[in-house]
Formats: C-alpha cells, sequence, structure tokens
C-alpha cells in the first residue's frame, strides 16, 4: 500500500503563506534544504494538491521543459491530483480532478501500486485527510522565524490527533526538519 506523506514549509509559529515567503522561506536557502525537498519529489510517484496550490503551481512548473531543478520532469510527468470542487479544468500534463468522494478517490489511490503520495501545502486539504485517517506521515521543514501573522498551517479551530515523532534532522542554517506519524491508539 502506498503511504500518503504531507509535505510541508512553514515557519516556527506555523505560518505558510506563499505571499510571505520571501520573508521566511528565501532567506534560509541552502543546498541541504533544495535537496531535502528535491529528493522527497523524486521519493514521490504521485502528487495531491488542493485548487489554491494547484493553481500556483502548474503555471510555473508546466511551463519548464529542461528538468530545471532537477525536478521539473518529475512534476511535470507523474500522476497529479487536484482537490476540488470548483476548478473546471487541469491542463497541466498528467492531472486528475477529483470533485467528489475525497476520502474514498484518496483510500483507493493508496491502494494502487508504485511509490507513496506526496501531498504539497494544501492545509484545508490535508485536515481532510487527516479526519479521514489517511495521512501516513507529516513531513514539516520548520525555518527558524517567528512571523506574528500570515496564514497557518494549523488553525486555531482544529484539534488534530496525536503525532509520534519518528525522525528530525537539522539542515542548514536553523531549519528543521521533523517527521511525524499519527500516534497508534
Amino acid at each position: 500500500m502506498r503511504k500518503i506523506i504531507v509535505s510541508t514549509w512553514l515557519t516556527l509559529d506555523g505560518v505558510f503563506d506563499a505571499e510571505s515567503m520571501g520573508q521566511w522561506f528565501a532567506p534560509y536557502d541552502s543546498e541541504d534544504r533544495r535537496n531535502y525537498i528535491r529528493d522527497g519529489i523524486l521519493d514521490s510517484g504521485a502528487f495531491i494538491f488542493g485548487r489554491k496550490t494547484y493553481e500556483m503551481l502548474a503555471p510555473y512548473w508546466s511551463s519548464l521543459k529542461n528538468n530545471e531543478m532537477g525536478v521539473a520532469d518529475q512534476l511535470n510527468n507523474s500522476p497529479k491530483y487536484v482537490v476540488s470542487t470548483t476548478l473546471q479544468k487541469a491542463d497541466w500534463h498528467n492531472s486528475t480532478i477529483i470533485n467528489s468522494q475525497v476520502a474514498d478517490e484518496i483510500a483507493r489511490l493508496k491502494e494502487t501500486p508504485g511509490k507513496d503520495i506526496q501531498v504539497e501545502g494544501s492545509a484545508d486539504l490535508i485536515k481532510s485527510l487527516a479526519a479521514a485517517n489517511l495521512i501516513d506521515e507529516y513531513r514539516f521543514l520548520v525555518h527558524p522565524v517567528i512571523m506574528g501573522s500570515g496564514k497557518r498551517f494549523f488553525q486555531d479551530s482544529e484539534h488534530m490527533a496525536g503525532l509520534q515523532l519518528v525522525k528530525t534532522q537539522t539542515l542548514d542554517k536553523g531549519v528543521m526538519l521533523l517527521c511525524y506519524q499519527p500516534a497508534k491508539s
């Protein structure tokens, strides 16, 4: 069975919005972090996005034709699943829209052969997948900055079941990789 792996980049206080990435993501760029991100993409057999993340990434990556950053070919050619009730078409090569029975469709994807499936960004989608017990692992790249405001990955009203820390790694410039799996009850 394939695993659903959440891959998210955020600040110490949980901010992950793209509009402020110049303040909290860009200053902590390093070869170490780029290698980790690249390896995670290359180790994935498919990707799941919410509509907003898909609409942000699709125009950029689909325009790249020379395997830029060592991952463009993987992102452009791998199966991509977009969870949205409003998106009418998904033009990025090999993209499929999931617009109903999301938990059932994702559970079916987990049963198909292949490498693990990575979910990028998409906090609202991840919340619903977590509620359906479909997330197998969370991989957070935590950047050593407190933004104070901005869109947070975990909303105040959310309650998540316990998580078990399975791996930590310190990357250059104080960025921490924290890997968690849902705790066994």
